[in-house]
């Protein structure tokens, strides 16, 4: 598998998720966000890790905004309510819940 490919492009303004690994509790999982301009805000009960593999985004997280660009990482803890605002063009993630 290849983290840059892209299977099925989802709808503008819309994500697909796919899991890639569930084990014990860890999950890794690959976001593709195609051109989100509808913010979505997400609550997850894990602590969760992303890498932007590619593009660029724009989250909201304990009131404060967060750019980021191909390469950059952001930790979530758990129960922490965040919101995804934006993202340019097709936004490729990899996210991991433990």
């Amino acid at each position: 598998m290849n983290l840059f490919e892209i299977e099925t492009l989802p709808n503008i303004d819309n994500e697909t998720f796919k899991t890639l690994l569930k084990k014990d509790d860890i999950e890794i999982k690959k976001i593709i966000s195609n051109t989100l301009k509808t913010p979505q805000t997400f609550k997850s009960q894990k602590n969760e890790f992303v890498l932007l593999l590619k593009g660029c985004a724009k989250i909201e997280i304990n009131s404060e905004i967060k750019k980021l660009k191909s390469g950059d990482t952001l930790f979530i803890p758990a129960n922490t309510k965040h919101t995804l605002i934006k993202t340019k063009k097709i936004a490729i993630w990899l996210a991991i819940y433990f």
